[in-house]
């Protein structure tokens, strides 16, 4: 610690490089790492320093790597591999007592040090890129998943887990059966992985009297490639996106029968945190800047919208014991949206006990694609989360562990306990009370 404390570690004034000055990334750097005060909270809370326990290889030591380079001290790559290992599951910004914005700063050095460093060897960069552009192909996905599914008997363990057999989908109901409209997000692999949290969002939604429509143009929210600093090619992704929801914002979108849709319902924690950040991100785009923030204040988890229906849930799903359920928060639900208590308050309501397990604060290690290009940190941390949350369904009894994004259900799949989405449990829930017959298995 003694050398950063004589490189003026504790004052985190930051003066820019000239190539960072003036520019839109160094601005916001800068005002984000002066906001830091070097106290280390973060670093307790941070699953890569827990295991690795390297300074480096924690948010404030990241903080200081990017610092150097905001004040012009070139990148290295293992300046890169020190970003290329964080998460980005946020828990330092729910910990930090400053407000450092550091998601949104590593962003940017994860720009700067790819820009600056030698090009990776040649198998990693073909392997980012199959993972930033096979992945958000749909079509290439599905199929991909159809074939996989054939020979899944065949194929390695790790792999069999990555295709999740999940529900059957069942029937999606029709979208012309109530006034008011809201707007999905289908996602690039959750159609393809795991049908059916889509189709039991639009089955219970349609049981509140909510149309769920779709974009047919709407696809990846541009996440996956903006991490993988494929930044431009993700802002592509954002700005068809915002084309492909605008008709329905404006209600003039054929389905919309002339009403404006009044939420972007997001079912999948990891796109909804973008597309909430979708007027930060674009925030000096000329053409999109305006829209964009319409569109991340309409974008509502469906966590955020189901709780004013908790009445009409009651009934639907009746008053019959149910069996409690181990809760995994994602961390871009509980760090990056901020969203933290909704939804064990709203199926306690229901009657459904929930429970939460040791370090539920802690990311399981899927991030993305951070399970394949990270693949020895990623497996200690599932591990480490499957570990107790086997322990908690034990102890509280459950049956099942439930969780919010299509990534952390994929990643804990396991051979002892069933994970799906929640809104996947609620809809069974209702059709087990006969509220309706559209799910065939």
């Amino acid at each position: 610690m003694a050398f950063l404390l004589q490189e003026g570690w504790l004052n985190m004034q930051t003066e820019l490089a000239p190539q960072f000055a003036g520019t839109p990334d160094g601005v916001m750097a800068q005002s984000i790492l002066n906001k830091c005060v070097h106290c280390g909270f973060c670093t307790a809370t941070c699953p890569t320093y827990q295991i690795l326990g390297d300074e480096l290889d924690g948010p404030r030591g990241r903080i200081y790597l990017i610092k150097q380079i905001a004040e012009g001290r070139p990148a290295t790559e293992k300046t890169r591999e020190h970003l290329d290992r964080c998460l980005t599951c946020r828990n330092c910004e729910s910990t930090c007592p400053s407000g450092v914005d550091y998601g949104h700063l590593v962003d940017i050095g994860r720009k700067w040090a790819e820009e600056q460093t030698s090009p990776r060897p040649i198998v990693e960069r073909l392997l980012r890129k199959a993972l930033a552009f096979g992945l958000t192909n749909k079509i290439l996905f599905e199929n991909g998943m159809r074939l996989g599914r054939i020979v899944r008997p065949l194929l390695p363990k790790v792999i069999q887990q990555k295709m999740p057999r999940g529900k059957q989908p069942g029937l999606r109901p029709p979208s012309n059966l109530h006034h008011t409209k809201m707007l999905m997000l289908e996602g690039c692999v959750q159609p393809g992985m795991l049908p059916n949290i889509n189709n039991a969002t639009a089955r219970v939604m349609s049981q509140l009297g909510v149309d769920v429509l779709v974009a047919a143009k709407a696809g990846c929210c541009g996440a996956l490639k903006y991490h993988l600093n494929e930044q431009e090619a993700g802002l592509a992704d954002m700005r068809r996106n915002i084309d492909a929801w605008w008709p329905y914002v404006t209600g003039e979108a054929p389905e919309c029968n002339g009403h404006k849709v009044q939420a972007l319902i997001m079912n999948a924690s990891g796109c909804g945190v973008t597309v909430k950040e979708y007027g930060h991100i674009l925030r000096d785009d000329p053409h999109y800047a305006e829209k964009a923030k319409v569109i991340s204040d309409l974008c509502k988890d469906l966590i955020e919208i189901l709780p004013s229906h908790t009445q009409s849930l009651k009934q639907l799903i009746g008053d019959k014991s149910k069996k409690g359920v181990v809760y995994h928060p994602p961390c871009t639900l509980q760090h990056g949206q901020k969203i933290k208590g909704q939804l064990e308050t709203m199926l306690g309501q229901l009657g459904i006990a929930i429970n939460t397990c040791q370090d539920s604060h802690l990311c399981c290690g899927s991030a993305g694609t951070y399970s394949i290009l990270q693949a020895g940190l990623s497996k200690q941390l599932k591990e480490q989360k499957l570990n107790h949350l086997q322990k908690a369904v034990s102890q509280h009894q459950a049956d099942r562990i439930v969780s919010a994004n299509i990534g952390c259900i994929t990643h804990l799949q396991n051979e002892n306990t069933t994970v799906e989405h929640w809104i996947e449990l609620i809809d069974s829930l209702i059709e087990q009370n006969e509220g309706y017959v559209l799910h065939k298995s």
